[in-house]
């Protein structure tokens, strides 16, 4: 049996490291954290200075089960969890799990999965660090107290099933407020003025240094380009320098990788964890820009190999971020020999990424030649032309970093040698109206810059804190294309002006993070009722004591029992004296009832009511549509959601019913529904109870080719033939079936001892 027993995360990671020990050496998987808090209210004992009581978690029992009979066989057993503070704490938990004596275990952490960095982690362990744990305990306590006293108000006061959490609900705050900035905006249009001037053969786009404010100012001025000498006023030229920037760190890796690739946030960082685990790049959780020399050296020497001497300047960049030190080096490649590695396209095209971000951090600024034409305009106006050459490609001719913003400055590349003085002609002046924007919505990447900016959570709760508030129906990625919006244009072409109106797409929020009604409501009623929680200032102290525990500054439970006292009262307080938040909006009167119709949250969700709930009748309720919302539903479009269900004839002596569902308008006859296919040219307004029967009969002989067999015993009772092959179906609950089975001769005895015998499924990973 092997002497030595290393512990790590992943099995990826394990076979990595396994490459580079001896046979002395047996390398194991954890499979992440073996221990967390127990569920229910005894999980934290807050009378004795905030005690946690953990336990294996049941889906870790096995991994527990052999870890301890091979630590009990090994000489010495080495924790190799990764680097942070979520790392102490499971090599510290599996410590406790496995009962392992102080001198019969080393703690060992590495940067990058590489020999000379694993043989050199071997040579010189250390003690488990008791302040990064300490650290990681608080979050984890203080987060679970957050979740556990103020979900069940959300419950009450709000809806069943509602979750609120210290980091998540700060982050819908973000959006409902950027919404919100959004809805109050009132868009002003102008008019921008473009041109293209031709002179002595070449052409020269220019742009008009105002806007105009109206319709009648922008005609009067294209109309005075018709007869105008247009001169160049004066013609700059200026040397200039583009910086490549910092390496990446956890939260730049995640916005570029979702401008420049695509990638959600969370699938960069699964992505960014097998590369780690491959041993291609340094650990993927940092808010480092530092690069150790090694690095720096393996930079300069790849650099002067691939491109010359004369591409290389060394740097070393350094953190706006105090309190930057979860690892301590930038994410970078393991090889700058390795421009490019194999694998799966996500993996190539991330590492590319990274290589070309670390490369150029080492590279030469880029020299360039910026030049500035100013040409003259009627009315004493001025249009401008901007150019810019590349003198020397430095960095540039590795990697340009990518832009948050909608709009970047225009600038064009080489302009033509034009003289002061120089008479031009326009080829065609367009004054095109324009809109002023609101703010854009947040996107994953423009969200996290954000969380970053206000020191709000950290690299490692940037990608579950976005995953969990889509989740949990606060936030939604938007689907609206937008909406047709008509805007004018003067053009003067040929000597002659013309105006025409041309119309555009505007309002998309396609792929943008949209707020619903939900997580307007529940980010409403915690500003009203718990500001402190959602306060972005607070939040960010919260992270800095963090951070002090991690540097042995304050005691743990010192910091939770600052935050708990109060926090504790105000929810007891809110329980009693808050009134129940349903968003409720009049949208006016029900003119067949003379009843006010309402819209506000429910139990189920978004819906109507037509009436009050003390009415001798009783009120209506509908539910909205999937792209409906209560902020912005109109009564009209209110009342038109009771139009269904309705009722088109008779099939068979039963009422053949056309509905609209969360899902889309379907048909229903007794228990039978049969969606609606509108690209067949189908509607709910157009269904006729002749075409309804024929989609019936349709849906009856699908589900007869389905049907194996019924049983007259139960009539909830049936053997089908699904995707994957035969099972057997009772009520809502699918059973398989043994293999060596004829489903159509099985007896009902048979399949009730099928149902009460069923092998333990496998569980799916977390």
């Amino acid at each position: 049996m092997a002497k030595n027993l290393v512990i790590v995360e992943s099995p990826a990671k394990a076979k990595t490291i396994e490459k580079y020990l001896g046979k002395d050496f047996i390398v194991k998987s954890s499979m992440g954290h073996v221990r967390d808090l127990a569920k229910g209210d005894d999980s934290i004992d807050i009378d004795k200075d905030f005690a946690p009581k953990y336990i294996v978690s049941s889906d870790k029992k096995k991994v527990i089960s052999e870890l301890k009979k091979l630590a009990k066989e090994a000489d010495l057993v080495w924790l190799a969890s990764d680097e942070d503070r979520e790392g102490e704490a499971i090599s510290w938990h599996l410590k406790e799990a496995l009962g392992l004596d102080p001198e019969r275990y080393r703690r060992i952490t590495f940067n990058e999965i590489t020999k000379s960095a694993v043989l050199n982690a071997i040579e010189n362990p250390r003690e488990i660090d008791a302040d990064l744990v300490n650290a990681q305990q608080a979050r984890r306590i203080l987060d679970r107290l957050v979740g556990f006293e103020l979900s069940p108000v959300l419950w009450r006061k709000v809806k069943p099933s509602l979750s609120a959490g210290r980091v998540q609900s700060v982050a819908v705050r973000l959006i409902v407020e950027r919404e919100l900035e959004i809805e109050k905006f009132q868009s002003t249009p102008f008019y921008r003025t473009d041109a293209e001037f031709n002179a002595e053969g070449s052409k020269v786009k220019a742009k008009l240094a105002k806007n105009f404010d109206t319709l009648d100012t922008a005609e009067r001025f294209v109309k005075a380009c018709s007869d105008f000498d247009f001169q160049v006023k004066s013609v700059a030229k200026k040397p200039a320098k583009k910086s490549p920037t910092a390496p990446f760190t956890t939260s730049t890796l995640q916005q570029e990788a979702s401008l420049k690739l695509g990638f959600s946030v969370s699938r960069t960082m699964s992505v960014a964890q097998r590369l780690y685990e491959s041993g291609h790049i340094t650990y993927m959780r940092t808010d480092s820009v530092n690069l150790s020399k090694q690095a720096t050296d393996s930079a300069q020497a790849e650099i002067e190999k691939a491109y010359g001497k004369e591409y290389h300047e060394y740097r070393q960049y350094k953190n706006k971020n105090s309190s930057a030190q979860e690892a301590h080096e930038a994410i970078r490649p393991t090889n700058f020999t390795a421009h490019e590695i194999g694998g799966d396209s996500d993996e190539a095209r991330l590492y590319q990424l990274i290589w070309k971000r670390s490369i150029a951090s080492q590279m030469s600024e880029a020299q360039l030649e910026r030049t500035t034409i100013k040409i003259s305009a009627p009315e004493s106006n001025e249009f401008t032309a901007n150019g810019e050459v590349i003198k020397f490609d430095g960095f540039l001719k590795v990697y340009l970093e990518s832009k948050l913003d909608d709009e970047e400055e225009e600038v064009e590349g080489l302009l033509p040698d034009l003289k002061e003085g120089q008479s031009l002609s326009p080829n065609w002046v367009t004054a095109t109206e324009r809109f002023t924007r609101p703010p854009a919505r947040y996107v994953e990447a423009s969200l996290v810059k954000k969380l970053e900016e206000l020191g709000i959570g950290r690299p490692s709760t940037y990608a579950p804190t976005i995953s969990t508030i889509q989740k949990r129906g606060y936030v939604e990625k938007g689907e609206k294309e937008g909406t047709e919006r008509k805007y004018k244009q003067i053009k003067l072409a040929e000597g002659s002006v013309e105006t025409s109106e041309l119309t555009e797409k505007t309002g998309s929020d396609k792929g943008k993070l949209v707020p619903t009604d939900i997580g307007r409501i529940v980010t409403e009623f915690l500003i009203e009722h718990f500001g402190k929680i959602m306060d972005y200032g607070f939040t960010a102290s919260v992270e800095k004591e963090f951070d002090d525990i991690a540097q042995g500054l304050v005691k743990w439970t010192e910091m939770i029992k600052g935050f708990y006292g109060p926090f504790h009262k105000n929810v007891e307080y809110t329980i009693e004296n808050s009134e129940r938040a349903t968003g409720e909006r009049l949208l006016g009167v029900d003119p067949k009832s003379g009843r006010n119709v309402y819209a506000r949250i429910g139990r189920f969700g978004p819906m109507i009511q037509i009436g009050e709930q003390e009415d001798e009748e009783k009120p209506k309720f509908a539910s909205l549509q999937k792209d409906q919302s209560i902020q912005t539903i109109s009564l009209d479009e209110a009342l038109e959601l009771f139009k269904f269900p309705k009722v088109i004839g008779q099939y068979e002596g039963k009422d053949v019913k056309v509905n609209k569902g969360r899902f889309g308008p379907y048909v229903q006859i007794d228990k039978t529904f049969v969606s609606i296919k509108e690209e067949k040219g189908d509607t709910l307004e157009n269904m006729t109870i002749e075409r309804a029967i024929e989609l019936i009969d349709e849906k009856r002989e699908e589900d007869k080719n389905r049907i194996i067999k019924t049983f007259d015993e139960d009539e909830d009772m049936q053997l089908l033939n699904g995707r994957y092959g035969p099972y057997l179906k009772i009520g809502k609950k699918n059973f398989r079936l043994p293999k060596d089975v004829e489903p159509a001769k099985l007896t009902y005895e048979e399949c009730v001892e099928i149902a009460q015998n069923q092998p333990k499924g496998r569980k799916k990973k977390k």
